[in-house]
């Protein structure tokens, strides 16, 4: 009995020591958890952190012909140009998405899709309790958009007054400051305004209806006004609709340390000559027309180059996609056919002479069999890599480098990367690395080197210079 008794006694202690042990470890773990999920969230809260761990700056911006367009195959634009310049302060890359949508872009703001809306956003009582506001980039005043006065113009369209907006259908774009306005314009004037929403239209779509004879009116800002009479001299914007309203950028509601990084940025860079230089260049310089009138203009020409009709027969004949054609050959020869290099190298596609004799190209000075060479080239080069990188968005790269540089540099580089416990099959900080470092005698001595010295920094830039206009081009560029 009395072992018995000191049995239980024993299985009972162990099993309380047991049952503490497992709570203690239990209680552990989720005091872990609940910490890191909390550092996550503080790590993830502070937005400028991690844009600048992550190395890329994902930004909205509006598709229009001063903000973000594509001339000459050259991405273009002032908000553009300016997030390029934050980029460079930030070292980080710019990754774009158009968005002509101002809810989506707020969405995608608050849903971490981005980090910035780089828009002209006037800031509104509304508008603040949704997101925070950056330093003001400037202040504008929204106009009416209507035919100018002639003797074809009846008088009853023609406005003087906004008192005369009354009973008069206005088109605004779908969740703009512009629908608000108007909605309290009505309430002031005691009078209905029919406002239409659009959805589907850009605010310059809906200028152009306007010099078109479409509708009658629409609002705009005063600068965006003034910029599209260079593109339609019969549109008049001089009545002002509202009083002086601040335009700024947008960031996540509670990110303290971005917004302040992007207000003291902004404030000093609107000082710099180069701010300067750029406001000119987008709103005052005598160019603008011929920008806006230009057939290359992705705005009103559409068109990237004259090529873009031969470019998308061969494209589609050799299943490539006309857009990443066209960024080759930007960075190739700036779609001039008579470009040539020292090495030899001739056309839009920069063919070599030996290359263009092993795919048949007989006249390399012709434009297009010079592009059909090309895309035969990259053919074979992508059927190299196509069984090993299934992934076509990550293989383009590797196609990408080794046109540049040549198949066997490319293949060192991976051999070096297994070697050095890299991902042989990963361009971005894998591969790339140690293309680049093929110009330092440790690795094109090295035993797996069987091509030698290159300068493999080129091809590096040629690849992030090229798949970089291309997602340009396919921002805005329509197959």
């Amino acid at each position: 009995m009395k072992f018995i008794f000191t049995y239980k006694k024993f299985v009972i202690t162990f099993l309380i020591l047991f049952f503490s042990v497992v709570v203690i470890f239990l209680w552990n773990e989720i005091r872990i958890s609940k910490k890191k999920n909390l550092s996550d969230s503080a790590e993830w809260l502070n937005d400028l952190a991690r844009i600048k761990k992550e190395g890329v700056l994902k930004a909205a911006v509006d598709y229009n012909s001063t903000n973000y367009f594509i001339y000459r195959g050259t991405p273009m634009g002032f908000k553009y140009e300016l997030l390029q310049a934050l980029c460079k302060d930030l070292d980080v890359n710019l990754e774009i998405t158009v968005s002509n949508n101002i809810r989506e872009s707020f969405d995608g703001l608050k849903n971490n899709r981005f980090d910035v809306i780089a828009q002209n956003l006037t800031v509104t009582g509304e508008r603040n309790a949704e997101m925070d506001f950056t330093f003001p980039l400037e202040q504008t005043q929204q106009v009416l958009v209507q035919r100018a006065k002639s003797d074809k113009t009846n008088d009853s369209i023609y406005i003087n007054s906004v008192l005369e907006l009354a009973n008069k259908k206005v088109f605004v774009q779908k969740n703009t400051a512009y629908y608000q306005r108007l909605l309290n314009l009505s309430e002031e004037i005691g009078a209905n305004i029919e406002v239409v929403a659009d959805s589907v239209f850009r605010v310059e779509d809906l200028i152009e209806r306007v010099a078109k004879g479409e509708i009658d009116y629409t609002i705009c800002d005063d600068n965006m006004g003034k910029l599209n009479k260079f593109y339609f001299p019969n549109i008049d914007v001089s009545l002002q609709i509202s009083f002086p309203q601040n335009v700024a950028w947008a960031v996540r509601k509670g990110s303290a340390e971005w917004k302040a990084y992007l207000d003291k940025w902004l404030a000093e860079f609107k000082d710099t000559r180069k701010y300067h230089l750029l406001y000119y260049k987008y709103f005052e310089s005598p160019r603008i027309a011929e920008r806006l009138n230009s057939e290359f203009n992705s705005i009103s020409g559409g068109r990237i180059s004259k090529y873009d009709g031969m470019i998308k027969e061969i494209a589609l004949e050799y299943n490539w996609d006309w857009r990443l054609i066209s960024a080759i050959i930007y960075h190739e020869s700036r779609f001039n056919e008579n470009a040539g290099s020292w090495t030899g190298a001739y056309g839009l596609m920069q063919i070599m002479p030996a290359t263009a004799e092993a795919f048949g190209v007989e006249n390399i000075e012709n434009p297009k069999q010079n592009v059909k060479g090309g895309v035969l080239l990259l053919n074979s080069l992508n059927n190299q890599f196509l069984k090993i990188i299934p992934d076509s968005t990550e293989r383009v790269k590797f196609v990408l480098a080794a046109y540049n540089v040549g198949l066997g540099h490319v293949n060192d580089a991976q051999r070096l990367a297994k070697k050095y416990g890299m991902n042989p099959l990963v361009w971005e900080n894998n591969v790339e690395i140690y293309l680049q470092n093929k110009s330092e005698e440790q690795y094109f001595k090295d035993e797996v080197v069987r091509w030698g010295y290159c300068r493999g920094e080129e091809a590096v830039k040629f690849v992030k210079n090229v798949t970089n206009n291309y997602r340009q081009y396919l921002n805005v560029i329509n197959l």
